[in-house]
């Protein structure tokens, strides 16, 4: 079959400083029609330029120097603006990485999507509003005729997510280039916008330009896979090959980096370093200084392509065939040591949560009467433990991130009680919390914004340690006895702890990776000695490689300084790797409860049973959700009647509309509230 994309050792040049930056160098591949095929790798790999490449909509310091990019025999690089103007929308629709950013905030959406319908289509106004109708009620926006003439910021971020789906698909395009498309998405939303895309392909077959960095959604929709590296193309295999059988160093690092329940009592293998300069010449393998299996000419001579098997081709000096000696089989080099024993002996309750209870009240006319309340928390109870992590996890507004904040009495909990070392937090006066900060901190879940972007680091770490009054180096000077360390030296061992050298202290935080910022968030956390950290989705937007670094952070810190973790996340592996207990949340109440084996093992909740089922299988047989929740999660404004999940539940009964159920004891660690099971008695 003949290729509908083929791109041709493309180069593409973005001139932002003193040397250009070589963000595209040298890529050339091919796609069929119908086809899934996936571009993986880091970020700053080169991936989305790519993208933007092929639609020629690179930024005014970007230029493609050298190559071709067909679609379907027409060389776009030598069709003029009007030219590629027929192109975009009509043969190549385009998902952006960020809806929000991407859709017009002051245009409807209907307006939006009419765009594209009078360009490319030719419609009359009221076909094209039975079209865009149509098409926004194909990718599951419910109530579309009314829907449809609301602005981007009335959309759930899956809602929005799917409109630039529905925009995608207006011209019905040859090719379909999806970048990200399913980053900032629940596990939910995400089996549902996978779901949609591959329907779609299905009838029209259509090819599919899978732009991510996610393994999962790989291994679920992808038929080839090409990794890519510091701008260049180091493996392209297909899907089986690729997942049974790694070649590429860099491949096979990947996959060590992932966390899974296997891993539970080791450290995650990590990529070190990070991806270098594409402002350079490269003269050797541009993996070499990170790779574990380097060889001394990789440094010097630039690796040529080799064929594993059929249709399988790496770019690395292992499999020249002087080399064959030197290949480790892959991913089982990649183990790393054990971790070394916690030193907390028998834990202790740390924090106790009893019925909290956060409702936001809703204002509305001239004089500002309260008209409702939004329940974002209604009613959760968990304990944690010293040295313990209870990972609390659920679709994004369950009421997650606002528990977090209102244990640490950064919102005002609206009753309940919360007690940290049996210290009744609620009710405390304002000069006794203070005192208590420094016991229990946050770490926020974006580290650019949470960071100040005017202080440098030094100033960060020492702004908490002011604040609190907190001149203890408890945790930090442990081999220093003989006397107090000084601020200084205070930082640089903080600094230390979380993996950065200590001169990186008088720098700002834009001059870090998404990586090292969200160490040095941890550092300001851990600069004022806590006991307990919560942690907002602190990897949610990080590479497999810096997400492993990371969490092997977190877990040594546990392991050597006792700490216990909130850990607030919708990515269930790394749940299974780091958690001891898990809450699963649905719209302000936690529906399921218990050890993190017996949660992940036995499910018991339609919920957690569809969030799991809704995960991606890092498989090399493609395997698809099992269970698709349909729908958006309901507004906490306005929460159903009797269980809150009854009208997305496949298993609802009668009883399940008309009252909420009680506890359901499973075992003496595991707990949910379900009707399908027997109901705990209250007298």
């Amino acid at each position: 079959m003949s290729a509908l994309l083929e791109i041709e050792q493309l180069k593409t040049v973005l001139y932002t400083g003193d040397a250009p930056v070589r963000a595209v160098d040298g890529v050339s591949l091919a796609i069929a029609p119908g086809e899934t095929f996936a571009l993986l790798g880091e970020s700053g790999c080169g991936k989305s330029m790519t993208a933007l490449s092929i639609m020629r909509l690179l930024p005014d310091a970007g230029e493609i120097v050298a190559g071709t990019i067909r679609i379907g025999g027409i060389d776009l690089l030598r069709l003029p603006e009007t030219g590629m103007r027929t192109i975009r929308g009509k043969r190549i629709g385009m998902i952006f990485q960020e809806p929000m950013l991407s859709l017009n905030p002051v245009m409807t959406i209907a307006e939006q999507i009419e765009e594209v319908l009078k360009r490319h289509l030719h419609l009359s106004k009221t076909a094209a509003q039975q079209r865009i109708r149509e098409l926004l009620e194909h990718v599951g926006i419910p109530d579309a005729a009314h829907r449809m003439h609301e602005y981007p910021f009335q959309f759930s971020g899956g809602m929005k997510q799917r409109a630039m789906i529905a925009m995608a698909l207006a011209g019905e395009p040859e090719l379909l280039i999806a970048d990200e498309p399913t980053t900032a998405l629940d596990v939910t939303i995400q089996a549902q916008v996978l779901e949609l895309m591959r329907q779609i392909q299905k009838r029209n077959h259509m090819a599919i330009l899978l732009i991510t960095h996610d393994l999962g959604v790989v291994a679920e929709m992808a038929q080839r896979v090409a990794v890519m590296y510091a701008g260049e193309i180091v493996e392209m295999a297909s899907r089986d090959d690729f997942f049974n059988r790694p070649a590429h160093p860099y491949s096979q690092q990947l996959f060590a980096s992932l966390p899974n329940k296997q891993k539970r009592d080791r450290a995650l293998a990590v990529i070190q370093g990070n991806v270098p300069s594409l402002a350079q010449q490269f003269t050797g393998c541009r993996f070499a200084d990170r790779c574990n299996q380097a060889l001394p000419h990789c440094r010097d001579t630039i690796p040529q392509w080799h064929t594993t098997g059929d249709n399988h081709q790496v770019r690395c000096h292992l499999f020249a065939p002087e080399s064959a000696n030197h290949r480790q089989t892959p991913r089982t080099s990649q183990l790393s040591e054990t971790l070394p024993a916690s030193r907390v002996a028998e834990p202790a309750m740390l924090l106790q949560v009893n019925e909290l209870a956060v409702h936001f009240p809703i204002r509305t006319g001239l004089l500002k009467r309260v008209t409702g309340h939004v329940k974002a928390v209604d009613g959760v109870s968990f304990n944690i433990s010293t040295g313990k992590t209870l990972a609390l996890v659920g679709e994004s507004g369950c009421g997650k991130t606002t528990i977090g904040k209102s244990i640490l009495q950064l919102i005002r909990p609206t009753h309940g009680s919360v007690r940290f070392r049996n210290q009744e937090l609620i009710t405390i006066q304002r000069g006794q919390l203070r005192q208590l900060r420094s016991q229990f901190q946050i770490i926020f879940q974006d580290p650019y914004a949470s960071l100040n972007p005017r202080m440098r680091i030094f100033e960060i770490l020492e702004e908490g340690m002011n604040a609190l009054h907190d001149s203890r180096s408890r945790n930090l000077s442990a081999h220093h006895q003989d006397g107090e360390l000084s601020k200084t030296q205070q930082i640089d061992m903080l600094l230390q702890r979380v993996g950065l050298p200590a001169e990186v202290k008088w720098r700002f935080p834009h001059e870090f990776s998404g990586g090292q910022r969200q160490r040095i968030a941890i550092a300001r956390a851990l600069a004022v000695n806590p006991e307990l950290l919560v942690c907002d989705e602190p990897t949610s937007a990080l590479d497999v490689s810096v997400q492993a670094q990371i969490l092997n952070l977190l877990k040594s810190l546990q392991k050597n300084l006792g700490l216990a973790f909130l850990f607030i996340t919708h990515n269930i592996a790394v749940v299974e790797y780091l958690a001891d207990e898990v809450a699963v949340m649905y719209l302000g109440r936690i529906v399921e409860h218990g050890h993190i084996d017996e949660v992940m093992n036995n499910p018991k909740h339609p919920y957690t049973q569809a969030l799991l089922s809704s995960v991606p299988k890092i498989t090399a047989e493609p395997v698809h959700a099992g269970m698709i929740l349909k729908g958006d999660l309901p507004s906490p404004a306005a929460p159903p009647t009797g269980c809150h999940f009854h009208p997305r539940c496949p298993k609802a009964m009668p009883v399940c509309r008309e009252k909420y159920p009680l506890a359901s004891i499973i075992s003496n660690t595991h707990t949910t509230h379900c009707h399908l099971y027997p109901q705990e008695q209250h007298s």
